[in-house]
């Protein structure tokens, strides 16, 4: 009964902190005033390096894709931790009573669904500025949308609370962040290059290896956030 009662008082407090983070977004207008034009602009420059027209620009853009999902998810990370910074991040959550599990699921939903919203937009930027066709095996490249999100969330919400109360964590963070979930990275561009292929069978195995990695993290931050938090 009581363990019952453990994740039941879990997923409400995930929805109550979902809720907030994504109202204050929704207020300050972050994420389509900054982080979506910042992520359209990292694809444009990687179109201007590249060239246009230019068949290498479509091969890669799998790869290109995802490393500005990468660079947006650095930002949306970063403003979910100081959205809670002017009043102190630890002590507010630490008197809040609310379950850590259900802080950290919290943050990782706000966050992942920005990240879709974004993915979104960023899909409709790749067919216009790349000319990629991202219409073959849709359902797949749909569910490689959904999955690679939570990864990120997840990691970034880990380590971003790992470094909060470093002095040097804006130019820590980016380094731990970049360098775990360059497997997601991977993973991710093998998997939409296989979808858009139309190999689907080649992009299991990566599909397979992204909801592992979903899986580790999001375990390691429910078991772990509570003495990261404490530690605040």
């Amino acid at each position: 009964m009581w363990r019952a009662g453990r994740w039941l008082a879990m997923w409400r407090d995930t929805w109550l902190v979902m809720g907030k983070d994504l109202k204050i977004e929704l207020r300050s207008k972050i994420l389509i005033n900054q982080v979506v034009p910042f992520a359209l602009l990292v694809l444009l420059l990687f179109g201007f390096a590249l060239g246009p027209g230019n068949q290498l620009l479509i091969t890669a853009t799998p790869g290109l894709y995802w490393l500005a999902v990468l660079f947006a998810a650095l930002l949306a990370v970063q403003r979910s931790f100081a959205i809670e910074a002017v009043d102190g991040f630890g002590d507010g959550f630490r008197l809040s009573g609310l379950d850590p599990a259900g802080i950290f699921l919290g943050k990782v939903t706000a966050v992942t669904i920005q990240l879709l919203v974004l993915e979104v937009i960023l899909s409709l930027g790749v067919v216009i500025f790349y000319g990629s066709q991202l219409a073959n095996n849709l359902w797949f490249v749909i569910i490689i949308a959904i999955v690679t999100p939570i990864g990120l969330s997840a990691v970034g919400i880990i380590y971003g609370l790992t470094v909060a109360d470093l002095k040097i964590n804006q130019t820590l963070f980016p380094m731990l962040l970049f360098g775990v979930a360059a497997p997601v990275l991977i993973a991710a561009t093998k998997a939409f290059s296989a979808a858009i292929a139309g190999h689907i069978d080649q992009g299991v195995p990566w599909l397979d290896l992204l909801c592992i990695f979903d899986a580790v993290y999001l375990a390691l931050g429910i078991g772990l956030f509570a003495p990261l938090l404490e530690d605040l």
